[in-house]
C-alpha cells in the first residue's frame, strides 16, 4: 500500500504545471471531449508507466539495497530541483485536425511522457519498491488525478492555481523523499 500511495502522491504533485498537464489543457480546448481525452491520457500513461516500471523493477534486481536507495534518493533530489523549473508547451501545429481526440491524446501523451519527470519517478519508484502493479497503478492514478480537473475545467481552473506554490511544494516532497531514501541507504551500509 505504501508503494501505491507514495507513487500516487509523487506523480499527482509533480504533474502540477508539468508540460503534460499543459498538453491536457490544450487538448481539452481543442477537442472539447473531456471523457475521450481522459481515456487517451489513461491509456498513454498506463503504457508509458508500465514500460518505465518494468525498466525500474529490472534495474532494481541488479543493485544492492543500499546502492538502490542511494540512486533513488539522488534521483528524487534531482527531481526536486527539476520541479522548480516550470514547463512550457509550444503548440507546433496550427493546421486542421487530422486525428480524433482519443488518438491525438494517446500519441501526444505517450510521447510527452518520454523522459518526463513523472516517467523518471516511475522508474525510480518501481526500482525502489519492486511492486510493478502498485507503482504503475499509483503513478497512473496520480496522472489522472492531476489532469482530470484541467480537462474538465480548462483555462478557468488553471488561472486560479497557485502554480509557483505548487512547484515549491512538489520540490519539497521530492527533496523529503530523496532524503528518506538516502537515510535508508546509509542504514543499509552504503
Amino acid at each position: 500500500m505504501e508503494s501505491f500511495l507514495v507513487s500516487l502522491s509523487t506523480v499527482a504533485i509533480a504533474e502540477m504545471g508539468d508540460r503534460t498537464q499543459l498538453l491536457a489543457l490544450m487538448l481539452a480546448a481543442r477537442y472539447r471531449k473531456p471523457w475521450v481525452i481522459l481515456a487517451g491520457v489513461l491509456c498513454a500513461t498506463l503504457a508509458n508507466h508500465l514500460l518505465a516500471g518494468f525498466v525500474g523493477v529490472r534495474a532494481g534486481r541488479f543493485l544492492t539495497p543500499a546502492l538502490l536507495d542511494c540512486i533513488v534518493g539522488v534521483s528524487l533530489i534531482g527531481m526536486a530541483l527539476w520541479t522548480l523549473k516550470p514547463d512550457t508547451l509550444e503548440e507546433r501545429s496550427t493546421g486542421p485536425r487530422r486525428t480524433g481526440a482519443f488518438v491525438a491524446t494517446l500519441a501526444a501523451f505517450f510521447m510527452a511522457e518520454m523522459g518526463d519527470k513523472t516517467q523518471i519517478a516511475t522508474i525510480a519508484l518501481a526500482a525502489a519498491y519492486s511492486n510493478l502493479a502498485a507503482v504503475v497503478a499509483g503513478t497512473t492514478s496520480g496522472m489522472l488525478l492531476a489532469n482530470a480537473p484541467v480537462v474538465f475545467l480548462g483555462k478557468a481552473f488553471s488561472k486560479r492555481l497557485p502554480l509557483k506554490a505548487i512547484h515549491y511544494a512538489a520540490s519539497a516532497l521530492f527533496l523529503a523523499l530523496g532524503v528518506v531514501f538516502l537515510v535508508r541507504a546509509v542504514r543499509h551500509g552504503l
